[in-house]
């Protein structure tokens, strides 16, 4: 398997399990078991039951702040990806137009931002800090 295609199955996997969390879950679901059923039919049903299940465990994983789960998902998922990939190398042209369809619904909060935060405090001062959005609500 050669480098695009590697880059393909980590684009993929990833882009799978962070829309598990977001509205878009249902046509990620659709497109993902349509691209089985098409290059290997018989497992079709077993990947989406899979994906239920792995959308249950990102929720659970991301309610409890537990970011290695995630990280294992996503991982899970691009070795998925890469075995289709390696079986069927024909998929790549639809993967990539499944992405491309997907790009749109991925949330902004993925880009990669480099924030550094630094505040000093004296006597009974506050500082509050955010590298995005902050809401607070004390009085």
């Amino acid at each position: 398997m050669g480098p695009e295609m590697a880059e393909l199955a980590r684009t993929a996997g990833t882009t799978m399990v962070t829309l598990m969390a977001t509205q878009a879950w249902e046509s990620t679901r659709e497109g993902v078991v349509a691209l089985w059923r098409r290059f290997q039919p018989d497992r079709a049903d077993t990947v989406g039951g899979e994906l239920e299940a792995t959308r249950e465990d990102l929720l659970l994983a991301r309610e409890s702040g537990d970011a290695d789960t995630e990280a294992e998902l996503t991982a899970e998922w691009q070795a998925r990806v890469r075995r289709l990939l390696l079986a069927r190398p024909e998929v790549a042209d639809e993967l990539r137009r499944i992405l491309a369809e997907l790009r749109p619904e991925l949330p902004e909060a993925n880009s990669v931002v480099d924030v550094r935060l630094r505040a000093e405090v004296s006597g009974s001062g506050r500082v509050y800090q955010a590298g995005r959005d902050q809401h607070i609500t004390e009085r």
